[in-house]
């Protein structure tokens, strides 16, 4: 083992007894550096000390790093990420900001420093106020999304939007009907024989006669025959007109 590998060991073992749970290996497909050596992921929350322990942090960073090869000669590969509050426009800056420290502290164990760095600047950034009021933004923005909007539908709140919506049809259509549709009386459906009484029937098939007369005048060939049926059933219409109206009066 190298003198740079037993160094970057010592470091490890350090870091997990002081971080404890806070420290932790990742695979390097998950980590966001262009490496494929140890990567190891800490987690960092902005300093408070009124916060109690249970209680959760709204904001969080994940510190990712892995070492290269002539660590501490040369500085490591860093990543930030958001585990919960932080804007990505602030882990751009924060960056930039740890790999300049790295930069200030070739030579030696650098890891600790940096982990207290973003903690300081989380604190800065995002005091307690300013954490509590973007976790409750986000809060909001999540009940916005599952909280349902309306009601369930049954069968009792289907049947009366049925009935609801039949009646709200039949309006519209009556807006639509002129309104003498709408004012003039039902006429009553007469029996075959009183429409014919009435003259309607005679009146229908003279307007149909006149029309066709009119269209074959000149082929109508009058015989004394036709006026002899006619005047037979005039007759045969009078007499049992009068044959009933006695029992009418009764």
């Amino acid at each position: 083992m190298t003198e740079y590998k037993q160094e970057q060991e010592m470091e490890i073992e350090a870091l997990e007894s002081i971080l404890a749970d806070e420290f932790k290996e990742i695979h390097s497909s998950e980590s966001g550096l262009n490496t494929s050596d140890r990567c190891f992921q800490i987690t960092v929350t902005p300093q408070d000390d009124d916060e109690e322990e249970s209680s959760i942090p709204p904001v969080q960073l994940g510190l990712v790093f892995s070492h290269t090869e002539n660590y501490p000669d040369e500085v490591p590969l860093l990543d930030v990420k958001s585990i919960r509050g932080i804007h990505l426009s602030d882990l751009a800056i924060l960056k930039e900001k740890l790999e300049q420290e790295a930069t200030e502290n070739l030579g030696m164990a650098m890891i600790y420093t940096l982990v207290s760095s973003a903690k300081d600047w989380l604190s800065e950034h995002y005091g307690q106020d300013d954490a509590a009021d973007l976790a409750e933004e986000e809060a909001a923005k999540e009940d916005e999304v599952i909280v349902p909007h309306g009601e369930p539908v049954t069968l009792e709140t289907f049947v009366a939007w049925r009935e609801r919506y039949e009646a709200e049809l039949a309006l519209e259509r009556a807006k639509l009907m002129p309104e003498s549709a709408l004012t003039a009386p039902k006429e009553k459906k007469l029996t075959g024989r009183q429409w014919f009484e009435s003259g309607r029937a005679r009146g229908t098939v003279v307007a149909a006669d006149q029309e066709s007369e009119e269209e074959d005048a000149e082929d109508i060939d009058f015989e004394d025959e036709d006026f002899e049926d006619d005047e037979e059933d005039m007759l045969e219409h009078y007499l049992a007109e009068k044959s009933d109206a006695p029992s009418s009066r009764t």
